[in-house]
């Protein structure tokens, strides 16, 4: 691997993101640092650079704004940073009932979650595909296996990342591009700030080493599959769902939901 190869990361500032950029560090690779708090980023390419010697540039900028992934592109050629790897990351969610949240949070919800991350892998697959080598990893979730009351644009939008993940793999088969969506259940990472402590429904939260451990695993595989479940009992869960039907899985999550958001 030539270590002047960079790998862009979304999200970069915490959580998923930020162990992903230290992970791909660790192997060598420079990398781009993308998210909106300036000062997070800053501080996470000193401690690369410092820990492994190699480039990390920040790139502050915010996702939701319309031509994101053209202008993350523009930039990195500017650099002259050779993108070999995009970790799409970035993403938020409201938890709530539907009609009652504000239409400008949903909207910035599906402007990061979904646009973004079809405008950012559009933006650097053909660069990708001109190295004949290289990856795209998209972040789904387990959300995107089922319905997700009071988090009803969360769990389509990942219904999306992954369809759209899992098609691009079949696309990009033979190109030497290695593409996957990768569905961590509820990871411990910021996104609870956001979204509220009781949007994991109650379930054990995983460390987002845990998704990072998982992908790279996948990664590292000969023939990459088109997605990966992280962890036994999600993989599990997944497996029950399309036995027990999409109504009689709404109808439970619904349930576990609504209980949680409620402090039932």
């Amino acid at each position: 691997m030539n270590t002047s190869e960079a790998v862009l990361v979304t999200g970069a500032s915490s959580g998923i993101g930020a162990e992903f950029a230290r992970r791909l560090a660790g192997r060598g690779y420079d990398t781009v640092l993308v998210a909106r708090r300036a000062e997070r980023l800053e501080a996470l390419a000193s401690e690369l650079s410092a820990l492994h010697g190699t480039r990390a540039v920040a790139l502050p900028m915010d996702l939701t704004e319309p031509g994101a992934g053209q202008a993350l592109r523009a930039e990195t050629d500017r650099l002259g940073i050779d993108v070999a790897g995009v970790v799409n990351n970035a993403g938020f969610a409201n938890h709530g009932l539907f009609r009652s949240e504000q239409l400008d949070r949903l909207k910035a919800e599906i402007a990061l979650d979904v646009i973004g991350v079809v405008e950012i892998s559009h933006a650097f697959l053909p660069c990708l595909r001109e190295r004949g080598e290289g990856f795209l990893i998209n972040i789904a979730s387990m959300a995107a296996y089922n319905a997700s009351p009071t988090m009803a644009v969360y769990g389509a939008s990942k219904a999306f990342v992954l369809s759209f993940t899992e098609a691009l793999w079949y696309e990009e088969r033979g190109s030497g591009v290695k593409v996957f969506a990768v569905s961590p259940g509820a990871t411990q990472t910021e996104f609870f700030d956001v979204a509220g402590e009781s949007a994991s429904g109650g379930t054990r939260r995983m460390p987002a080493s845990e998704v990072v451990r998982t992908a790279l695993a996948a990664l590292d595989r000969r023939d990459s599959q088109p997605s990966v479940i992280v962890g036994g009992g999600n993989r599990v869960t997944a497996g029950v769902s399309r036995l027990l039907g999409r109504r009689r899985m709404t109808r439970t999550i619904g349930r576990v939901m609504t209980r949680a958001m409620s402090g039932s």
